[in-house]
């Protein structure tokens, strides 16, 4: 049965707030969700019942510990449908995961070599790649974007020219951050298989706002992060194939990632412990379980649903505003659960700051996303993102608001 959404406000202790005198409307969801009271109750009962080290000590606080931490990785695994637990390596989000395929991967790149990315990339999934570029001789190229507004997506079209023998990684997005746009994930892994091209999908924007089956999808490497999927900042994963992991090389070293050591060097584990060097983040990794189960509570499908429906609304609403300009697909396209939008006479930080007087909390500025800025023609944008506690109603107060600022600034 679909969850009552406006019901599940009262799982999220900070929505009853006001901000400014106005109760708080949290837009900015694609920067970071909000954290059900169940999720933050694990963190809890981790540090005042278990709190321990993992995987040396034998006393019952450390094996509880352990349990808990490799319950955690059982639990991701399981959420995004992989294979082996081990397959599940933890980070302290999705930029560090692509920092560490494109590390390891660019040692194995040469001259003549390709990394193919997108022209809608995340800088966190743009620049690890320039580095790796860089470091090995190996060109970087870009799939482009269709439309004066990006309004087409991906040009599919061009992988038939761009997606040859030479390329070794295909980098790509799931969800855009900025244009809201939803990629055809497995078919782009198809396309790199067929190829011999390693896939690695930038799956932030993406991995708690409906169904991700990394067997279904095909991918090599996925990256993601926990705090956009109701779980604790400082908390990601990097999911790879055994196999692929296993010739990967550690990022970090010390203890905890070594079989032995002597003087004269060290033998790694296999993963993913040989990724986990030191104190691994075990509170946040146990509470990024307890956001799987809420999630999953909650059905993944019907949150994919309720998003889009709320993005549509808010696309159909703002287009009707004087002198905007509204971002990536339009009502033929499918949408995410974001607008992002810019007025030509109204710097996107005008907006944001204006909006939070109404007690609204909106994203302005290029997003990390620069070169897709310039390549648009903007600086910035101002963006509204939704998640599983917005509601209709403060899609209105969002226009209300608009509706006050463009007055204030035709009038000043």
């Amino acid at each position: 049965m679909p969850p009552s959404w406006s019901n599940l406000r009262a799982d999220f202790p900070i929505l009853h707030q006001q901000v400014h005198g106005k109760p708080l409307v949290y837009l900015d969801n694609a920067a970071t969700a909000q954290k059900p009271r169940a999720v933050i109750d694990a963190l809890v009962r981790y540090y005042e019942r278990d709190n321990s080290n993992v995987h040396r000590g034998l006393h019952a606080l450390s094996m509880r510990a352990t349990d808990a931490y490799e319950g955690a990785r059982a639990r991701v695994a399981k959420f995004i449908n992989a294979a082996d637990p081990a397959e599940i390596i933890f980070t302290r989000g999705t930029t560090e995961g692509i920092n560490i395929v494109s590390r390891s991967v660019a040692a194995t790149l040469k001259p003549g070599d390709v990394i193919l990315c997108t022209e809608m990339e995340h800088h966190s999934n743009l620049v690890p790649w320039q580095q790796a570029a860089r470091a090995s001789g190996a060109t970087l190229r870009f799939l482009p974007v269709l439309g004066a507004d990006a309004e087409g997506g991906l040009d599919l079209a061009a992988l038939d020219t761009l997606l040859t023998p030479q390329v070794k990684v295909f980098a790509f997005t799931h969800i855009s951050n900025t244009l809201g746009g939803i990629n055809p994930v497995a078919e782009l892994c198809r396309r790199a298989r067929a190829v011999g091209a390693l896939s690695v999908i930038d799956a932030a924007q993406s991995i708690g706002h409906g169904p991700f089956d990394v067997r279904a999808i095909g991918a090599d490497y996925v990256a993601f992060s926990g705090h956009k999927m109701c779980g604790p900042t400082g908390i990601g994963v990097l999911y790879g194939h055994r196999a692929l992991l296993d010739t990967l090389a550690p990022d970090e070293t010390g203890g905890g990632m070594v079989v032995t050591v002597d003087y004269a060097g060290a033998r790694w584990k296999p993963a993913p412990e040989r990724f986990e060097a030191g104190t691994p983040n075990i509170a946040d990794a146990i509470a990024l379980a307890a956001a799987c189960d809420y999630l999953d509570a909650l059905g993944r499908d019907e949150i994919a649903r309720h998003d889009q429906a709320l993005a549509a609304l808010a696309y159909e609403k703002l287009s009707a505003l004087p002198g905007i300009r509204l971002i990536g697909p339009g009502r033929s396209g499918v949408r995410s659960g974001l607008v992002s939008f810019a007025f030509a006479e109204v710097h996107a930080h005008d907006v944001v700051t204006f909006a939070d007087e109404d007690g609204i909390a909106l994203r302005g500025g290029h997003h990390c996303n620069q070169p897709l800025m310039r390549k648009l023609g903007l600086t910035s944008t101002t963006r509204a993102s939704f998640y599983v506690y917005n509601t209709e109603q403060e899609i209105d107060v969002l226009v209300a608001s608009l509706h006050r600022i463009l007055k204030f600034f035709a009038t000043s």
